[in-house]
């Protein structure tokens, strides 16, 4: 909560944290820090989001005027707790599968120079409860690597493209 107000607003106390999750330096902290230093894009390529703390720092991204686009699984975008439609509201692009089976990456690229990818779902459950890993890797043949599908599904998942009626042969 202390960074997510600092960011929110420089200078500002930091207020007590509601949340059960743990305070200090936490995984959770970490992965609040590495998003927080987006300054000026944030592509997010998540099967699961639902973790309020995550998003609100991607919302301060936008806020901050830099761009944010996240692809999910349409699935579980609508599940009680989901944060897409927050994000969707807030302004950032949002994009979701049309097909059957899951888009289940997990990964988010900070600046198009960071990568951050793991097992982990954006979830309070997953980062409360759950044995999970997230690396962070600043390579560029990683991030581009990573880069590169995030685009390819962006555009695949482009709402021009959908089909909503077969077409007859």
């Amino acid at each position: 909560e202390a960074l997510l107000a600092e960011a929110a607003e420089p200078g500002t106390p930091p207020r007590p944290c509601p949340c059960p999750l743990p305070s200090g330096d936490t995984a959770l902290s970490r992965l609040v820090r590495r998003l927080l230093s987006a300054r000026r894009s944030l592509d997010l390529c998540l099967f699961s989001f639902s973790c309020p703390q995550l998003a609100r720092a991607v919302q301060l991204l936008h806020r901050r005027g830099g761009r944010g686009r996240l692809v999910t699984d349409a699935q579980y975008m609508g599940l009680h707790g989901s944060q897409i439609g927050r994000l969707r509201h807030a302004g950032i692009q949002v994009r979701h599968d049309q097909h059957s089976g899951y888009m289940h990456h997990k990964f988010a690229i900070v600046d198009r120079r960071m990568l951050i990818t793991g097992s982990l779902n954006w979830t309070t459950q997953a980062i409360q409860s759950n044995r999970e890993n997230v690396l962070v890797v600043e390579d560029a043949e990683y991030v581009k690597a990573f880069q590169d599908e995030f685009e390819k599904i962006w555009e695949e998942y482009n709402p021009a493209n959908y089909r909503f009626f077969p077409q007859k042969q």
